[in-house]
């Protein structure tokens, strides 16, 4: 049997930083793409609210970009700036609330690729995310906005499992959704972790909830926000030559907001 590890799975922020950052390439070469399709000033610096371990702004700061982030986590944080101040980029990153929050300077773009954005459950938190956010990005800045939508045709995806390996490091994710209430908003589910080194087997149990969206609540969302407009939307193929247009079976999407 595999030892049973306390905590969350953000506690421990090397297993997360493999196993969602398998798939980095991808997401920074869009991220530069979008940036200079979309934005109306030359990107230099970047943030990205619920950071987490920097598995993009590392790599972005390696292309000269100057990065900063913040996430609620402490381990998360810790482990983002260890490893950029490792590379000469200081320590950027900081403990804060996604929806309350102010950057030292406006930065030219910021991002969250990976559905963090529905950990917000209250409508007014999100709405006030989006205007931090939009008070945060200079003139002709963007932010780009990844989430999982709520299809009002077919049928939404209720599982899902990848894995990772670096070194002999391995770790896989196993997702499913408990409960679905859609007149709430409300998505429940349940994770599990299993992490393999040589000498041991472990795993880490975790429960988490999302405020769901269909396309229209969300475009609803950003409309009484009425700080940012959208001026794109994308899948998660991450190509940036093939915008898409939002249908009843939407379900991921991510979003090019402009400053208003």
């Amino acid at each position: 049997m595999p030892e049973q590890l306390p905590g969350t799975f953000y506690d421990y922020p090397r297993y997360y930083d493999l196993v969602y950052g398998s798939d980095w390439k991808a997401e920074r070469d869009f991220l530069v793409a979008v940036f200079q399709k979309h934005a109306t000033r030359r990107v230099q610096s970047v943030f990205e609210p619920a950071c987490g371990t920097g598995r993009l702004l590392f790599r972005l700061g390696r292309m000269g970009y100057q990065v900063s982030g913040l996430d609620l986590k402490p381990a998360m944080v810790d482990y983002c700036n260890s490893r950029l101040e490792r590379h000469g980029f200081g320590r950027p990153a900081w403990v804060g609330d996604m929806c309350n929050f102010q950057v030292s300077h406006p930065v030219d773009a910021a991002f969250n690729t990976i559905n963090s954005f529905r950990h917000i459950l209250d409508h007014q938190q999100a709405i006030s995310h989006l205007q931090a956010i939009a008070d945060s990005l200079s003139a002709g800045g963007i932010y780009v906005l990844g989430l999982h939508l709520s299809p009002t045709r077919g049928s939404p995806v209720d599982s899902e499992s990848w894995s990772a390996r670096r070194g002999h490091l391995a770790v896989r994710a196993s997702i499913r959704l408990a409960e679905r209430d859609l007149a709430k908003r409300r998505e429940d589910y349940k994770m599990t972790y299993d992490i393999w080194t040589p000498t041991a087997q472990m795993q880490v149990h975790d429960e988490f909830s999302f405020r769901t969206y269909t396309a229209d609540q969300f475009l609803e969302l950003v409309e009484e926000a009425g700080s940012l407009r959208i001026e794109a939307s994308y899948d998660f193929q991450y190509d940036p030559d093939q915008p898409i247009e939002l249908d009843g079976w939407s379900e991921d999407v991510v979003f090019i907001l402009a400053r208003n």
